[in-house]
């Protein structure tokens, strides 16, 4: 830990009082500091700018070639990530894959719900056909010619045993 030294008189860092010399203490202490942020600041490599004969703005980490005007701009950016690239583009696949995998189900569920409506459909048709076999009303149906005939008991029992097997498939139970 850096410790500055302190005038307990005034309480200032390292600062004399005017017209007073400053401490060998205090001189070793700003030297030190000074030091190091030169250290810290010329530890990463310098970026020149200047314009090209072309009268393009270029950057780099070389100063220029020839007598070219150019700007001390400050350091360079730290070093970066390595494997920046590789994180980012498996990121990237994970997002992709949960997007799909997000759509699939979305896709399947509407599937789900839209047979899960055909079902309840076919359902009441069903159970509606039923409801007019069991009340004794005379059931009929269309020959090719489209006249109506209506059925005799032994279709007519025939055709309640089929409206019970798709009550069965349709609505899961049978209806009393």
């Amino acid at each position: 830990m850096l410790r500055i030294a302190t005038d307990s008189r005034r309480g200032n860092a390292c600062l004399p009082a005017r017209g007073a010399r400053v401490s060998m203490r205090c001189a070793r202490v700003v030297v030190v500091i000074g030091a190091a942020f030169v250290l810290a600041t010329g530890a990463g490599a310098a970026t020149y700018k200047w314009t090209d004969a072309n009268g393009h703005v270029v950057y780099s980490d070389q100063p220029p070639p020839g007598n070219v005007k150019s700007e001390l701009i400050g350091p360079a950016p730290p070093p970066s990530n390595p494997n920046a690239v590789k994180e980012m583009a498996q990121k990237d696949a994970d997002l992709k894959k949960r997007q799909d995998e997000r759509a699939g189900a979305e896709v399947k569920a509407q599937k789900a719900q839209q047979q899960d409506t055909r079902r309840r459909d076919l359902c009441l048709v069903v159970r509606g056909k039923l409801k007019e076999m069991r009340s004794g009303v005379p059931v009929y149906k269309y020959d090719e010619k489209g006249a109506r005939v209506i059925l005799d008991p032994a279709a007519r029992a025939a055709e309640l045993d089929n409206q019970i097997e798709n009550e069965k498939k349709y609505c899961g139970s049978p209806s009393a």
